[in-house]
C-alpha cells in the first residue's frame, strides 16, 4: 500500500509556496502521491469543510514542475461546476506537462448554496457529472466530434493534446451511485474518511463487481499532533490489511505538518 499525502489548502494566508515545498518534501520522503480538495465559491470561510483555497488544477501544474516521481491528483475535483470541455483541455495539458503523473478525481459535491451561486444546477449534479465523464474519456481516447449527450455535444472539432497511458481517473463517495459510477467510469475510487472495516466490505464488492483493474484508496486524518504517531502507524497497518491500494493522508493545518508527515513515513517504514 503507498502512502499518499492530502496537502492543506485550507487557509487564505497560506503562503502557497508551501504546497510545492511540502510536496516536493513528500516526494523525497517516499510518499507515492499528494492530493489537492476543491471548491470554486463556499458560502462561508475556507477551513473546516472547505479546503482549495488555490485552484488545485493550476496549483498542480506548479507542482508538477518541482517534483519527478511523485503522482498528483484531486481529492476530489467538482466537475458539475464546470463547463467539462475547459476541465479536458486543462486536464490533458496537466497529463501531458507532468509525465503521466495526473489523477483527475472527481465528486458531486455536496452544497447546495454553492452550485447556486455558481449558476449550476445541483439536483442535475450527477447526470452532469456522469455524462461530462463520458464526454472527457470520448475527447481523451478520440480526439474529435461527433458527441451526443443530454447535456453536451459537438459534430465537428479536434481536442489535443491527447493524454498518454498515465492519466487516471478517480471516483471519490461511498453512496451506492458512487461505487456504481466508480465501477463504470473509473480507474480508481477512493473512499472519505472512514473505517477499514467498511473500506474492506466495499473494496471486495467493487473488485467483484468491476470489468477492469480497479485501484481503491482511502483518506485518513492526523491533524491532532497530541495523538502519537505510534498509534497512526498502527492504523496504516489496519488499512494495509483491509485491501487499500493507497491511503492518501491530511495532515491538519499548516503549522506541524511537515513533522507529522516525515514522522509518519518514518514510523511505517521501521515497521
Amino acid at each position: 500500500m503507498e502512502l499518499h499525502v492530502v496537502l492543506p489548502n485550507e487557509s487564505a494566508d497560506l503562503d502557497p509556496s508551501l504546497l510545492t515545498e511540502l510536496a516536493v518534501l513528500a516526494e523525497e520522503s517516499g510518499y507515492g502521491g499528494v492530493w489537492l480538495p476543491d471548491h470554486l465559491l463556499p458560502p462561508a470561510e475556507y477551513g473546516g469543510a472547505y479546503g482549495g483555497v488555490f485552484e488545485p488544477l493550476m496549483t498542480l501544474s506548479y507542482i508538477a514542475a518541482a517534483t519527478s516521481r511523485i503522482r498528483l491528483g484531486t481529492s476530489v475535483l467538482l466537475l458539475a461546476l464546470r463547463n467539462p470541455f475547459v476541465v479536458a483541455k486543462q486536464v490533458a495539458t496537466l497529463d501531458r506537462l507532468s509525465g503521466g503523473r495526473f489523477t483527475l478525481g472527481v465528486g458531486l459535491g455536496w452544497d447546495r448554496d454553492e452550485f447556486a451561486a455558481v449558476g449550476a444546477e445541483f439536483a442535475d449534479r450527477a447526470g452532469r457529472t456522469d455524462e461530462s465523464l463520458r464526454l472527457l474519456r470520448h475527447l481523451f481516447e478520440q480526439g474529435q466530434g461527433p458527441f451526443e449527450g443530454e447535456r453536451f455535444g459537438f459534430g465537428t472539432g479536434v481536442f489535443a493534446p491527447r493524454p498518454g497511458p498515465g492519466l487516471k481517473i478517480m471516483v471519490g463517495g461511498t453512496s451506492p451511485a458512487a461505487l456504481r459510477r466508480a465501477v463504470r467510469s473509473a480507474d480508481v475510487w477512493q473512499s472519505p474518511p472512514d473505517k477499514p472495516a467498511a473500506f474492506a466490505e466495499r473494496a471486495s464488492a467493487l473488485r467483484a463487481e468491476a470489468e477492469r483493474p480497479l485501484e481503491l484508496g482511502a483518506r485518513a486524518e492526523w491533524p491532532d499532533a497530541t495523538r502519537p504517531v505510534e498509534d497512526v502507524a498502527a492504523e496504516v497497518r489496519e488499512w494495509d490489511a483491509a485491501g487499500a491500494d493507497h491511503l492518501a493522508i491530511w495532515f491538519g493545518p499548516a503549522d506541524g505538518f511537515a513533522d507529522r508527515m516525515t514522522a509518519l513515513i518514518r514510523a511505517t517504514e521501521a515497521g
